[in-house]
């Protein structure tokens, strides 16, 4: 009888343990799926569509204005690269990127590289990019 039951909470224990690495599966799953598609706007130009991925705490406190738009046309992005990605002590995914991007009114090429993080919201079950867009124009 004892070792019956203890099959039964080992087999209880490997099935919870399943579960959540299935879980986290489809959560590491969705993370790329929206990486992708938020780098796939990034390199196309299209910074509205890349806004929609910002945190909507973010967007509501730190709204993208006209200037702003106007200010990510003038730029065209020539590379979009993932150099490395890491999870944080508070369960934010961060990633390195490298960007090329390119003035369209002098034609000159630079390449910059800034962090993405992104948030796991269980209530929405999506990710979400936070702190906004990246600066293309820091230290210029």
């Amino acid at each position: 009888m004892r070792m019956s039951l203890r099959w039964m909470l080992l087999l209880v224990l490997a099935m919870v343990a399943f579960g959540a690495q299935a879980a986290g599966g489809r959560q590491r799953a969705k993370l790329e799926q929206v990486q992708n598609a938020y780098a796939a706007a990034i390199r196309w130009g299209d910074f509205e569509g890349a806004w929609t991925f910002v945190e909507p705490a973010y967007a509501k406190a730190h709204p993208m204005g006209e200037f702003e738009l106007r200010r990510y046309e003038q730029i065209q992005v020539s590379g979009y690269r993932d150099l490395s990605s890491l999870v944080e002590p508070d369960e934010v995914v961060a990633r390195l990127i490298e960007v090329r991007v390119i003035n369209r009114h002098t034609q000159a090429e630079r390449t910059l590289r800034y962090r993405e993080r992104w948030r796991w919201d269980a209530e929405a079950k999506r990710w979400w990019l936070v702190g906004g867009l990246p600066d293309f124009w820091e230290g210029e």
